[in-house]
């Protein structure tokens, strides 16, 4: 497929959404608690662009960018300490989201919220976002011992809402959510909204990509079964 909104993509079985870059921007907070921890243990001011290019993965891989291994953890810890209290602050719902869960779960087809993101952050977000009332379900880092694009976080996730991986789409905006996609046998499709572009996200090996979330709900079937 290509990356282009007059395609036609099939009714999926179930929709597992990325969070991050895809349903929501959380970037400039995201960006600022990296910087104002990464600052505050000694090290140099780190490039905006680079934490953004990093997103997606856990944590630890974004902070280990710019930390050296000894301080990680400790790092990381007080990332978890700073970001709730800045977390809403520039918080962006992307167009088009809250619309296509609605007509999925008009259609009675199973959603779940999967991401990297800290579990009880995102269920917050979740939750103010207005998503929790359509997807109950919002699995992220920290809920299990795996993390994306790890097969048995999927094959968890999905087993969680009861469905399998045929006919199961991920909806997502990075390479991670592609790798996810490719090694449970999922379609992937990617949205642009996030730090990659269309044609980074189709050479990765996205089934098909748009520009955001408004276009890949006029090409996909959503109707009630």
């Amino acid at each position: 497929m290509t990356s282009s909104a007059t395609i036609q993509l099939p009714q999926p079985t179930a929709i597992l959404w990325d969070l991050d870059g895809t349903l929501i921007d959380q970037t400039a907070a995201i960006i600022r608690c990296y910087r104002e921890v990464i600052l505050d243990m000694g090290y140099p001011q780190p490039d905006d662009n680079s934490i953004r290019r990093s997103l997606g993965g856990v944590m630890a891989a974004t902070m280990g960018l710019f930390v050296e291994a000894e301080h990680l953890d400790e790092a990381c810890k007080a990332f978890r300490v700073r970001f709730p209290k800045i977390m809403f602050d520039g918080l962006i719902l992307l167009a088009g989201g809250e619309e296509l869960i609605e007509r999925a779960y008009k259609a009675h087809i199973p959603q779940v919220l999967f991401t990297n993101k800290h579990g009880e952050t995102a269920r917050k977000v979740s939750r103010y976002a207005g998503f929790s009332k359509y997807i109950p379900i919002c699995i992220g880092s920290a809920d299990t011992q795996w993390q994306k694009p790890q097969l048995a976080l999927t094959q968890h996730v999905l087993d969680q809402i009861e469905v399998s991986a045929e006919g199961s789409i991920i909806i997502g905006d990075s390479p991670t959510d592609i790798e996810v996609a490719q090694n449970a046998g999922l379609a992937c499709y990617c949205v642009s909204t996030g730090a990659h572009s269309l044609e980074e996200l189709m050479e990765a090996g996205a089934d098909a990509a748009f520009e955001s979330l408004i276009e890949l709900g006029q090409a996909i079937e959503l109707s009630k079964l």
